[in-house]
């Protein structure tokens, strides 16, 4: 074992992420809480219920926690159907509550980066059929020009959309929810259609919100940056000496990888199947790209999945480590393979989620240390990331798994809303605090990693 040290950037960006629904509690007023109410929809029935009572004062709890691990950086969402509970209607209290969040902390030196759409929707989007119409489209343009004008001067670091691909798996392609999450119910996300074409018209109209709002963020705050947060997963072939497995992972890839990043860059969707559509104001409407990661799969062909998976079929690996409820392999080179890939497009990346449901801890500490070998790998090969957002400074509400994946730094008793810091967070305060990975750091936290991360 060689005495080593990482070192990272001194203006790197340390910090964790959140989203409103799984934090807030209480938001009756969303597509997320009325899908809530259906016996099947969630995991063993539960409810997101208090969630972390963000609303209240479970926030400036965490954040108190957060300052005291060294964050210099949060990702939060905020609701749009808090902002605007009705169409034009908009709610003044509740962008005060944002500005309250955003000011604390601000207080405590943390820049906040603000998502604006994580996932949920007002139930007057989602009645009138959401991201299936171009209809939103002006609603959402008006929804942030509104949420920006009134928080400009706390934030000017901007995720318009998180995940545009799992959003429209998840709630329109259920024989495909393996690519998501493997033991959820069959119907992930609300409204739980199963229609392949209306999740590419999905895609196509979050791209067309993005573009739209990209454009008036830049209007209201010209100084701004902007970007979309987008789940990458790395898909190998099962049988690497297989042609019809590499088909397959390929095609995974594309669809769920290349498709959407394309569009991103050039403004032209490829949309799987159709005509190539080339979306108004979409090419160059990116100043940053934001990097959720968490696992691969490895794809195997499947004669009996001719249609939505494309003969294709996640297997798992019995020999490599799993997270809990087999949520993912543990693949920290994946990381490293997609900030390779993210290279190409000559943007800023920020790491805006990476984690592992893991309730007694026992392989967070690990995967930190493993992960953030290959982030400043990366850096070491002048790939511009700007900052690592772990997922998640706290248990929370884990959509249709509901309570029973806990990725927070912090441990939340969601009965008494009791917190504890898990010893994870003790390790990633460290490395927040000082900047570097060294093998004494190794030794304490995770000593069977020492001849791996610091071979000699």
């Amino acid at each position: 074992m060689a005495k080593a040290t990482m070192y990272f950037p001194p203006d790197f960006k340390w910090g964790a992420a959140t989203a409103a629904h799984q934090v807030e509690g209480n938001n009756t007023n969303n597509d997320w809480w009325a899908w809530e109410q259906t016996p099947g929809h969630i995991s063993r029935d539960q409810k997101s219920g208090l969630a972390a009572d963000w609303w209240g004062d479970g926030f400036e709890r965490d954040l108190d926690f957060a300052a005291q691990m060294g964050h210099t950086a949060h990702r939060l969402s905020i609701e749009w159907a808090r902002i605007e509970p009705q169409e034009g209607v908009w709610d003044t209290a509740a962008i005060d509550r944002y500005r309250y969040m955003l000011s604390a902390m601000r207080r405590r030196g943390i820049e906040p980066m603000v998502t604006l759409h994580h996932f949920s929707n007002p139930l007057w989007v989602a009645e009138r059929d959401a991201w299936e119409t171009t209809a939103i489209v002006p609603w959402f343009e008006r929804y942030v020009s509104k949420a920006v004008d009134s928080l400009k001067d706390l934030c000017d670091l901007w995720v318009t959309i998180n995940e545009p691909n799992v959003y429209a798996v998840a709630g329109y392609v259920p024989d495909q929810a393996e690519t998501v999450d493997h033991d959820a119910p069959s119907a992930l996300f609300p409204p739980g259609k199963n229609s392949l074409n209306l999740a590419f018209t999905v895609v196509a109209n979050m791209l067309r919100g993005h573009a739209a709002a990209y454009r008036g963020i830049h209007q209201l705050q010209p100084t701004a940056r902007v970007g979309v947060a987008q789940n990458m997963r790395v898909f190998d072939p099962a049988r690497p000496d297989n042609v019809l497995d590499r088909f397959c992972a390929f095609n995974r890839d594309r669809l769920f990888n290349h498709t959407l990043l394309n569009a991103l860059l050039t403004g032209r969707y490829d949309r799987p199947f159709g005509v190539p559509q080339w979306i108004r104001g979409l090419k160059g409407a990116l100043d940053f790209i934001g990097l959720n990661y968490y696992t691969r799969e490895l794809v195997k062909f499947d004669r009996s999945r001719p249609t939505t998976i494309m003969f294709g079929r996640s297997v798992l690996d019995p020999n490599t480590p799993m997270s809990d409820g087999n949520y993912g392999e543990l693949y920290p080179l994946g990381l490293f393979r997609m900030l390779k890939r993210l290279e190409r497009t000559g943007k800023p990346i920020f790491i805006t989620e990476n984690g592992l449901p893991d309730a007694d801890d026992d392989q967070r500490p690990a995967f930190l240390l493993t992960h953030l070998r290959e982030v400043w790998r990366a850096i070491n090969q002048n790939i511009p990331i700007m900052g690592y957002y772990h997922w998640s400074l706290v248990d929370n509400f884990e959509w249709a798994e509901a309570w029973n994946l806990r990725f927070g730094l912090i441990k939340l008793n969601v009965e008494t809303q009791e917190r504890r810091l898990r010893r994870s967070g003790e390790l990633y305060g460290e490395i927040c605090r000082r900047g570097v990975i060294d093998d004494g750091l190794v030794y304490e936290y995770a000593p069977a990693l020492l001849d791996t991360l610091f071979p000699g």
